[in-house]
């Protein structure tokens, strides 16, 4: 794990950080799930090959979640007490920047639901279903930078687990950019 850049707003830490998010011990982390909840690749794969069986079949019962939604699980074997699988859009179906809008702030309004004081995340659509990463960046950078600034959250700490070095750049960027307004 290698610490990126890190700011403070309101009483949060907002991080970014090179490395797995699977070995985050953040009190939730944030799986990029589809909409069945069947976690074979991508960070979801590694979240299931890490946590244990356990977390797919809490996600089995749970069954189908809408996109732009969330749901929690247990996190089984991993350090993190709890998964947050959100489901954001797929590149191409229609209206994705606003259905990644909602993903982000119904994941950030259940870690505060449940008292969370830190959550870790991955660029949620970025990987397989294809969100330009720079977009992707802005929209969560946004989301989170609006969120602590007009919310009352338990949240103290918001790390973005990120592993390429292009979406590192752009989360960058847009952090960056949050600092100036």
């Amino acid at each position: 794990m290698e610490l990126i850049k890190s700011i403070s707003l309101n009483d949060t830490v907002i991080r970014i950080v090179k490395g797995d998010l699977t070995e985050s011990d953040a009190d939730a982390i944030v799986n990029a799930a589809n909409s069945y909840l069947q976690h074979g690749g991508g960070v979801a794969g590694a979240i299931v090959r890490k946590g244990g069986a356990i977390i797919q079949e809490e996600s089995n019962r749970i069954g189908h979640v809408a996109v732009g939604h969330c749901a929690l699980t247990s996190g089984g074997r991993l350090k993190a007490r709890k998964v947050i699988h959100t489901v954001g859009p797929r590149w191409g179906e229609g209206n994705e920047d606003e259905k990644l809008q909602n993903a982000v702030l119904n994941t950030l309004n259940l870690a505060t639901e449940q008292g969370f004081s830190s959550l870790s995340m991955p660029a949620i659509s970025a990987g397989i279903f294809g969100f330009p990463k720079n977009r992707c960046a802005e929209i969560i950078v946004n989301e989170v930078v609006s969120f602590i600034k007009d919310r009352s959250t338990s949240l103290k700490e918001i790390s973005f687990y990120l592993m390429d070095r292009e979406i590192i750049r752009f989360f960058e960027e847009e952090l960056a950019k949050s600092e100036r307004r």
